[in-house]
């Protein structure tokens, strides 16, 4: 076992010590390699990003309560005494002000872009005045709240980046009705951020919705009271309601969307590591070919063929990780981090969120290089190892 593992060692050695001569197509299989990497890194980033955005941070202790039926905010509709009902519902958070329960509407308007001054679906969002207690995770980082009563928004932090003329002190105007800006907040990088918020009172005349909602958003005593309020709503005869956590909601509305994007990006990372592979097949096949009669002697002074096939292997791998490395290197300096907007299909509003190169992604790429270097470095490694040894010690 010691002497085959000292072979295995002495022949990777060698292997290593004479890339150097090699360096033109090691250096191109290296960067095959780390151009897969980046790309799905890249691509994966973004469903990370958007998935992160669509998710709740810190207790689970929120809910959202929809008609039953309802897949989604905009075909939902409560009464004003449904909302009533829930807001007194067991299980609700209390203070001294009443219930922490914010009945909501959910609107779409066009505004221009930033980046391109094309129109984008921004969500216009009634709320009441326990919304950011109901929220606990909002905070304003510029301005102030809106104004009970009147026709002013506060926009959250997603929004004021991507959307023009959202700025503090700026107006904006949507069908017959001027909106002042008066404050930006922020939620943690969450599906808020993407939102203007203003007073549900106000926004019901402007929208013709009269005393309806769509939504309920309320914050719970504790995440497991959520059982209680929940049974509570669902078996009153006055209501024929859906409740989900926040959690559960966001995650069915952005499941569409992060589906695509991440079998996107296997499929494309797929097709470009087959290319990746046919470099690595090609570098290992020279590389085995200019050390023919190399390998032969070796083989001559007793090396085994296992000791030459790993070592051959070894090389592979090694190549393909410093390939991949550097891959996962430039996509993590380029895209994480990287703010963008995109439309949930499910809802078709923009959502803006930040590129994100997690830990795990960049696992995930590295094990993608290895297997690229271990299946470029197989065939050329067994190819090695039979050899004719008198075959290949006559080869000049």
């Amino acid at each position: 076992m010691i002497n085959w593992l000292s072979q295995i060692v002495s022949l990777t050695l060698f292997n290593l010590r004479t890339i150097p001569e090699r360096k033109g197509s090691a250096v191109a299989a290296a960067v095959g390699i780390a151009g897969v990497v980046a790309v799905f890194v890249g691509v994966l980033s973004i469903a990370e990003g958007f998935q992160a955005a669509m998710t709740v941070s810190g207790p689970d202790d929120v809910a959202i309560v929809l008609r039953s039926g309802a897949d989604a905010e905009m075909t939902s509709g409560l009464s004003r005494e449904e909302v009533r009902l829930i807001a007194d519902a067991p299980g609700v958070a209390r203070t001294a002000e009443g219930p922490l329960a914010s009945a909501e509407l959910f609107v779409m308007i066009n505004l221009p872009k930033r980046s391109t001054g094309t129109d984008a679906n921004v969500p216009l969002r009634g709320v009441e005045k326990a919304a950011i207690a109901v929220r606990g995770d909002l905070q304003l980082t510029e301005g102030r709240a809106f104004a009970p009563g009147r026709n002013e928004v506060m926009v959250g932090a997603g929004a004021a980046r991507s959307v023009a003329g959202l700025e503090v002190g700026q107006s904006f105007r949507v069908g017959q009705h001027d909106w002042e800006v008066v404050g930006v907040f922020s939620g943690g990088g969450g599906s808020a951020e993407s939102e203007i918020w203003t007073d549900a009172a106000v926004l019901q005349p402007a929208y013709h919705r009269g005393d309806s909602f769509q939504s309920s958003y309320v914050k719970l005593a504790s995440a497991e009271a959520f059982d209680e309020f929940k049974d509570a709503l669902t078996t009153n005869p006055r209501l024929k309601v859906k409740v989900l956590r926040q959690s559960e909601y966001l995650a069915e509305q952005s499941s569409m969307l992060t589906s695509f994007i991440e079998s996107f990006g296997v499929f494309i990372t797929a097709l470009m590591a087959l290319g990746a592979l046919f470099g690595a097949l090609n570098t290992m096949y020279s590389a085995v070919a200019a050390r023919t009669r190399e390998i032969a002697t070796l083989r001559a002074l007793g090396f085994g063929s296992s000791p030459v096939i790993l070592s051959v292997m070894i090389e592979s791998m090694a190549l393909a990780l410093i390939g991949g490395a550097a891959g996962a290197l430039a996509a993590f300096l380029a895209f994480d981090g990287f703010q963008a907007a995109t439309i949930n299909w499910q809802t078709f509003s923009q959502v803006a969120f930040s590129f994100a190169v997690t830990p795990t992604l960049l696992v995930a790429a590295v094990v993608w290089s290895a297997a690229i270097g271990l299946l470029g470095g197989l065939f050329p490694a067994i190819r090695a190892a039979r050899l004719p040894i008198a075959a290949a010690l006559r080869e000049t």
